[in-house]
């Protein structure tokens, strides 16, 4: 059985909105209430539409942003109130890799300074860098005469490749991918997933996959976690999840997948209204405005979550 790594409990992130003197301080919601856990060598996939609050979780996991409550348990230690000094041990096993890599790396540094930046941080003598930092290239497919290259001379999928070498090189034991291959091409996005799957049967690194690409959280992800809102809505296997979704915004979002065979039957769900405004979201659901199912008691009362064949699913219709 796989050891439970991380677990997330009822984790909340607000932002506080200034509109002006005379104007009452609004707050937008843009984590509610989320709850999930990652085993080791698992890759857990986060979906959801923009503006979902998939990225501020995941940067909450990493303290980047500061939770506002709830709790985040990494091997036993809760982080949300650890000091600098401990919470700088804890990221050196938990790291991100970013959507843009090039906005996220300095333009003046060469490959080997970028890499050897959290080696520095982390007290790594002088005389191992080098060689720790070839060595993770290596691993992502680039070679050592990279090392004195600037960031600008790569391509999109050399440079997420760095990315990932940038956080492999502390041999963390979570990696959190906010939307690692959204902005690459097809064919490198295939490359980069399968070299992040490599890399987990090589090194036991476990994954958190935050993308609104259904068909590519159906390729790398174990089990998924849906968003809407900032609220996790359904989590799954993913097997299960795909083939017999349990929450209407699910079924809509699998609905809008591509089909591989143009034979396969699969009737399209249209979701009608837009998103509501995170600032001042529905009463009870907040789906309901938008859900073909919806019924009286949708539009007062929070639905709960409840275990549905093997299921997390938030939703009165079980």
């Amino acid at each position: 059985m796989s050891k439970k790594l991380l677990e997330v409990n009822g984790l909340e992130k607000s932002f506080k909105i200034n509109k002006g003197w005379f104007q009452k301080t609004r707050f937008i919601q843009a984590v509610n209430g989320v709850s999930f856990s990652i085993n080791e060598r698992e890759t857990f996939g986060i979906v959801g539409e923009s503006g979902c609050g998939k990225s501020t979780t995941g940067r909450c996991l990493l303290r980047l942003v500061q939770p506002t409550d709830g709790e985040i348990i990494f091997q036993g230690n809760e982080i949300t109130k650890l000091n600098k000094s401990d919470l700088k041990r804890i990221r050196k096993d938990i790291q991100m890799v970013f959507q843009n890599p090039l906005s996220s790396m300095n333009p003046k540094l060469t490959i080997r300074e970028i890499l050897s930046e959290p080696l520095i941080a982390h007290k790594v003598p002088i005389k191992e860098q080098y060689d720790q930092a070839k060595k993770c290239l290596e691993l992502v497919g680039l070679s050592e005469s990279h090392l004195t290259r600037y960031p600008h001379e790569f391509s999109g999928g050399q440079r997420q490749r760095i990315g990932i070498a940038r956080a492999l090189i502390l041999k963390p034991k979570i990696i959190v991918a906010d939307e690692p291959v959204s902005a690459l091409d097809v064919s490198v996005q295939s490359q980069i997933l399968n070299l992040m799957q490599d890399l987990q049967d090589e090194l036991g690194i476990s994954f958190i996959f935050i993308s609104h690409d259904l068909g590519v959280v159906e390729h790398i992800a174990h089990r998924v976690g849906v968003m809407y809102l900032g609220e996790m809505v359904e989590i799954g296997h993913k097997k299960d999840l795909f083939e017999k979704p349990l929450h209407p915004y699910t079924q809509a979002l699998i609905s809008a997948v591509p089909k591989s065979d143009p034979d396969e039957k699969r009737e399209r769900i249209i979701l009608k209204g837009e998103l509501p405004s995170p600032s001042n979201p529905p009463n009870g659901c907040k789906f309901h405005p938008r859900c073909q199912f919806v019924m009286d008691k949708c539009k007062t009362k929070k639905p709960e979550i409840r275990i549905v064949d093997g299921s997390s699913v938030a939703c009165h219709l079980y």
